[in-house]
C-alpha cells in the first residue's frame, strides 16, 4: 500500500472523528439552550416553554421567555463562539498556546473604552448597543498594535513569551486605570461597571443580540476561509515567506478579525476570560490541529462553555445570580495554570 493511500485513509479518519465531534457538540449545545429556558428564579416547565414558544403561553410566560431568558441565551451562543475563535486565531498566529484575547489584555482595551462609554455618554443618543462594539473595537484595537509593537523584536519577530509578558502587564495597567475610573462613578452606573467587569452577560434584549450578531456572522466565516493560511503561517516566517504567502499582511487581517470578535463579544458581554483559551484547546485536542476543522470546532466549543456556564450562574444560587465570568473563572484559572505548567 502506497504512503499517498495512508495519508487519505489517516485524513479520512480524521475528519469523520471531527463530524462526529462536532456533531456531538452540536447536540450539547441545543440540550443546554432548551435547558436554560427552563432555568430562572421564576419556574418554567419544558411544557410551558413549548406552548409558550408556539404562542400558546401567558402574558407573563411570553415576557420571560422572549423578552429575557431568549436573548440572553443567544448572546451565550453567540460571545462563546466569538471569544474561542477569537483565541484559536491568536494562539495559531502567534503559535503560542497561551494566546488568549482576555490574557494579552485586548479584553481590557476594549474594556476601557466601554467604561468611558458608560461614564461620559450614556444618556447620549450615540449611545447604544449599536455603537458599543464599534468603540470596543477602537480600544482593542489600539491595545493590541501595542501589544504587537512592545513584542517584536528585529531580525527575530514576535517573541511569543514576551508577548505573555507584555499582555498581562498592558492588562494590569489597564485594569488600574478602569477601576479608578469606575470610583468616579454615581453609586448605579458604579455597580453596573463592577458587574460587567467580571464578565455578566448584562445585555438582556435583543438590540444587543442584532448589535453583535453581524459582526459575529461576517468575522467568523471570514477566519474560516482564511483557515489555510494559518495553516501556513503556523509553519514560521520564514517557510511562510518561502510558499509565497504574504505573512505580515495576512497578520494583520487575522489580528483585526480576531480583535474585532474579541471587542463584539466584550461589548455585550463584559469582561469574560478564559474562552478564548480553553475552547481552542478542548476543539485541538478532539479534532486536531488543522485550522479548516478547527475554527468551527472552537466555535462550537466556546459556545458550549459559555452557555453552559451561564445557566450554572443562574441555577447555582436561587434566587441570587453570580456572574458568568466567575464560573468561566472557576474553570479556566486552574487549566491555565495546567497549560502553564505544561509548557516549555
Amino acid at each position: 500500500m502506497s504512503t499517498v493511500t495512508l495519508i487519505s485513509k489517516s485524513e479520512q479518519r480524521r475528519t469523520r472523528r471531527a463530524i462526529i465531534v462536532m456533531t456531538i457538540m452540536g447536540v450539547l449545545i441545543i440540550t443546554a439552550f432548551v435547558i436554560s429556558m427552563n432555568t430562572g428564579f421564576i419556574k418554567l416547565t419544558p411544557l410551558d416553554v413549548f406552548k409558550t414558544l408556539f404562542g400558546y403561553g401567558t402574558a407573563k410566560q411570553e415576557l420571560i421567555l422572549f423578552d429575557f431568558r431568549l436573548p440572553r441565551i443567544v448572546i451565550s451562543v453567540l460571545i462563546g463562539a466569538g471569544f474561542a475563535v477569537s483565541g484559536c486565531v491568536m494562539q495559531g498566529l502567534f503559535r503560542n498556546p497561551l494566546a488568549d484575547p482576555g490574557l494579552l489584555g485586548i479584553n481590557a482595551g476594549a474594556g476601557l473604552m466601554v467604561i468611558l462609554y458608560i461614564s461620559f455618554f450614556r444618556d447620549n443618543q450615540m449611545a447604544s448597543p449599536f455603537f458599543m462594539p464599534m468603540l470596543a473595537f477602537g480600544g482593542a484595537a489600539l491595545t493590541a498594535l501595542l501589544i504587537y509593537t512592545l513584542s517584536y523584536k528585529r531580525y527575530h519577530g514576535l517573541l511569543p513569551t514576551r508577548m505573555i509578558l507584555v499582555g498581562v502587564a498592558v492588562q494590569a495597567g489597564i485594569s488600574a486605570l478602569m477601576i479608578v475610573l469606575s470610583l468616579a462613578l454615581d453609586p448605579n452606573d458604579y455597580q453596573l461597571v463592577q458587574v460587567w467587569l467580571v464578565g455578566n452577560i448584562y445585555g438582556t434584549n435583543w438590540k444587543f443580540v442584532l448589535a453583535a450578531l453581524p459582526w459575529i456572522l461576517l468575522l467568523i466565516p471570514y477566519v474560516m476561509y482564511k483557515s489555510r493560511t494559518m495553516n501556513v503561517l503556523n509553519l514560521g516566517e520564514q517557510m511562510a515567506t518561502g510558499l509565497g504567502s504574504p505573512v505580515e499582511k495576512d497578520r494583520m487581517k487575522l489580528l483585526a478579525a480576531a480583535v474585532g470578535l474579541a471587542a463584539t463579544c466584550v461589548a455585550v458581554g463584559g469582561g469574560i476570560s478564559f474562552v478564548g483559551l480553553i475552547g481552542p484547546h478542548l476543539a485541538r485536542r478532539l479534532v486536531g490541529p488543522t485550522h479548516q476543522i478547527l475554527v468551527p470546532a472552537s466555535a462550537l466549543a466556546g459556545a458550549l462553555l459559555v452557555i453552559v456556564s451561564d445557566t450554572l450562574a443562574r441555577w447555582a444560587f436561587q434566587p441570587s445570580e453570580i456572574p458568568t465570568g466567575i464560573v468561566i473563572a472557576v474553570i479556566g484559572a486552574p487549566y491555565f495554570l495546567y497549560l502553564l505548567s505544561r509548557s516549555k
